[in-house]
């Protein structure tokens, strides 16, 4: 298993705020389609670029991906009902999902590998330094 300690904490300041601000982002509901606008309407200084970078890190979350999956409605920035998410929404979160999962079994499974193989080395090394010293003695 890896570190937490050595990945790096990507924060979103934007999406933090967004998140304080509205229940449908803190509490990861599907988003209405377009909500990007709404948001720019409702905060017109927003930098068009960060509101793109803060939904795609959220809507990219395996929290978010999980909410589509469950096929509950969509929402807007008030929380009312603004559409539905469709069957072929749900299958591409599914399947981004089970990618994700497949990447870190992967991930795990080489990271296993080479410590193993890391450790075999260690072992040839340190048997090759007890031959050499048990023979340098002589």
């Amino acid at each position: 298993m890896t570190n937490p300690a050595s990945k790096p904490v990507r924060r979103n300041a934007l999406l933090e705020r967004l998140q304080s601000e509205f229940a449908v982002f803190k509490d990861f509901k599907p988003l209405a389609i377009g909500i990007h606008k709404q948001l720019m309407e409702r905060i017109p200084d927003l930098d068009k670029n960060k509101v793109r970078i803060a939904m795609h890190s959220h809507t990219a979350s395996t929290r978010y991906l999980k909410a589509l999956i469950e096929g509950a409605p969509r929402f807007d920035l008030d929380g009312q009902p603004a559409g539905e998410v469709t069957a072929e929404q749900q299958e591409v979160a599914a399947q981004t999902l089970r990618d994700r999962i497949k990447q870190v079994k992967d991930r795990q499974k080489a990271e296993a590998a080479q410590r193993k193989a890391d450790e075999e080395a260690a072992k040839r090394q340190e048997k090759l330094e007890q031959l050499a010293e048990k023979f340098s003695k002589r």
